[in-house]
């Protein structure tokens, strides 16, 4: 079965950075933009950047400027870093193929938990 993996959430203080990891399999990253949504206590998940096979970028208004989407093809690989963190950015961080409007288009992964605290 198909599986996303994310990593490399934790606890951060304002203004910190992490850089988050999602495992791909690789018939997928060779042929899907990718895109990493978030997901906050009682909230919507929502799209936050995405990156397509031939590594465009875009950003939600939200990260812009912040927030850094990246892929690595040797490594099977999709990275978010993330950067001048605030505490608005806390929620569990999911990584997903998707299609046009972001719909995600595999099953989800666990994610990874990122808390910023003040």
């Amino acid at each position: 079965q198909v599986r996303l993996v994310e990593s490399g959430g934790g606890l951060v203080q304002i203004g910190g950075s992490l850089r988050l990891s999602c495992a791909v399999p690789v018939s997928i990253l060779s042929r899907s933009a990718m895109g990493w949504y978030r997901q906050a206590p009682g909230k919507q998940r929502e799209w936050v950047a995405g990156i397509t096979p031939g590594g465009s970028t875009n950003y939600a208004d939200s990260v812009k400027g912040r927030f850094t989407i990246s892929r690595d093809a040797t490594k099977n690989t999709v990275y978010l870093q993330m950067n001048n963190l605030k505490p608005e950015d806390t929620a569990v961080y999911y990584c997903n193929a998707y299609a046009s409007s972001y719909v995600a288009l595999m099953r989800w992964g666990q994610g990874t938990q990122v808390t910023v605290s003040s």
